[in-house]
């Protein structure tokens, strides 16, 4: 018996649906790409040239939900850490994209550079439940307009999981293909393995960028996986009311949708969200609000509507500092989304509005995301957990402890051992020096990285993608 918890009715789900087409077909969505207008003109849409809006049928998002791909497997170097999606469980991307990082060994507040971005690669390698890599930090200290690819790469030279980014040109697509097939071998195992994805952000409310639309149009046909990513927020970029914005958001992902769909039937998409609300108080954006999870939870359950794998922000906060209210907030935006079934949650190692890395975060949210886990997973009641046996053998006022079945308990799946959370007496936590959740984080981080680094490429291939990067340093400029 799983738990589960759900965030809109199926007739609640229609009605969105059927407001989402609404907004399509009569206010129509801006597209700032000639491009992008032709293909959606070419397949039936109303285009006005001069506001660069076009005003999409119902029919087109029909034909492009029979052409998108219900299911398919975001690859990863290495294979074991492929990622099923849908999934059967929740997996999490590292949070993105920073702008600061506490430095972990100064404890200084500063901006994020690359060795930030490749400690925390490191750490999200050995965490388990971590499937999908976010470069989490703007490096400060790439300034250069090759940052797309040299950001992507290092990801790739760090990590063996899925790596996810963004770019912004077309003239990058030639850099990242060389590099990819330089692991992969060709660019056929490209199309095959999928071990690279794109975020496309749309511009709230209702806009799509130009340069990074006509980008992922180009991109399409090396069939790598686009998630669509709106955010809009209520009273700002987005409706002043929780099912208006719902509604907003879930037009931008299906705009998106029908755009790549009409471009290149059979385009992986994963049907993703990051909406919120409004800061009443100051007008920013706020992401670990309740009310964000209920946005993103009810968004999520529109990716299971049209059969999508999904990807919805969760596990944030706005606390300024590691503590309390971080994992209060984290704990909150986190455990409805896994409930419901979300396929993965994007937000690991960051607070203050995804704007500072903590190290240390990465493993306080693994924690969580465990935790969430066990939750979701519920109660085991076949016969194989029917214990009658054992209760009939020790009797009223017996011990279960020296039962094979007591034993076989403690090493199952079926109890969580946290790895930080503390359950010694009082005594105990007293003589280990009164460690708290941050300070067992801190000694996890340390010993991962004083280890050598798993699943690294071979020495070929790390060259190879050097010198892509450095000429890209300098044809890019």
């Amino acid at each position: 018996m799983q738990l589960k918890c759900s965030f809109l009715s199926d007739s609640e789900k229609q009605r969105i649906h059927e407001d989402t087409l609404k907004i399509l077909s009569m206010v129509g969505v801006k597209f700032m790409s000639h491009k992008a207008l032709k293909i959606l003109a070419d397949n039936g849409a109303i285009v006005d040239k001069e506001t660069m809006i076009a005003r999409i049928p119902p029919e087109m998002a029909d034909q492009a939900l029979k052409t998108v791909p219900k299911s398919f497997v975001l690859g990863a170097r290495n294979p074991a850490f492929n990622f099923n999606m849908p999934s059967t469980y929740t997996g999490y991307t590292l949070d993105g994209a920073a702008t600061f990082a506490v430095d972990f060994e100064t404890g200084e507040r500063r901006p994020a550079i690359t060795k930030d971005l490749v400690a925390s690669l490191r750490i999200f390698e050995e965490m388990p439940l971590g499937t999908v890599v976010w470069p989490n930090v703007v490096l400060d200290d790439i300034q250069l307009s090759s940052d797309d690819i040299r950001t992507t790469f290092i990801s790739m030279l760090n990590s063996s999981k899925h790596i996810q980014h963004e770019l912004h040109r077309q003239n990058e697509i030639p850099y990242l293909i060389e590099g990819l097939a330089a692991i992969l071998g060709s660019e056929d195992e490209i199309k095959k393995r999928k071990i690279f994805s794109v975020c496309y952000c749309t511009i709230p409310p209702l806009t799509h960028d130009a340069e990074m639309c006509e980008t992922y149009l180009e991109l399409v046909k090396y069939h790598i996986p686009i998630l669509p990513y709106p955010m809009p927020a209520c009273g700002s970029t987005g409706p002043a009311s929780l099912y208006s914005d719902i509604a907003v958001a879930n037009a931008e992902s299906m705009s998106a949708l029908v755009l790549f769909q009409m471009a290149e039937p059979g385009t992986p998409i994963i049907y993703g969200h990051a909406a919120g609300i409004m800061n009443f108080n100051s007008g920013l954006f706020l992401e670990g609000a309740p009310e964000s999870t209920l946005i993103n939870g009810s968004l999520g359950e529109m990716a299971r509507f049209y059969n999508l794998p999904n990807t919805q922000a969760g596990c944030l906060t706005e606390a300024k500092a590691p503590g309390p209210q971080a994992i209060m907030e984290k704990m909150t935006s986190a455990l409805p989304l896994v409930l419901s079934g979300v396929d993965v949650i994007n937000g690991i190692g960051e607070i203050e509005t995804s704007q500072l890395l903590i190290l240390e975060q990465i493993v306080v949210d693994h924690e969580i995301a465990r935790i969430c886990k066990r939750m979701k997973d519920g109660i085991d009641v076949c016969d194989a957990k029917n214990y009658f046996e054992d209760i009939a053998n020790v009797k009223p006022g017996g011990h279960f402890l020296m039962e094979p079945s007591t034993l076989e308990a403690c090493r199952s799946d079926e109890f969580v051992m946290p790895d930080l959370i503390d359950r010694n007496t009082y005594d105990q936590w007293l003589d280990i020096g009164k460690p708290d959740i941050y300070s067992k984080a801190r000694k996890k981080v340390e010993d991962i990285l004083a280890s050598p680094q798993k699943n690294s490429l071979p020495d070929k291939i790390k060259g190879r993608l050097e010198d892509i990067m450095l000429r890209a340093d300098k044809e890019l400029a």
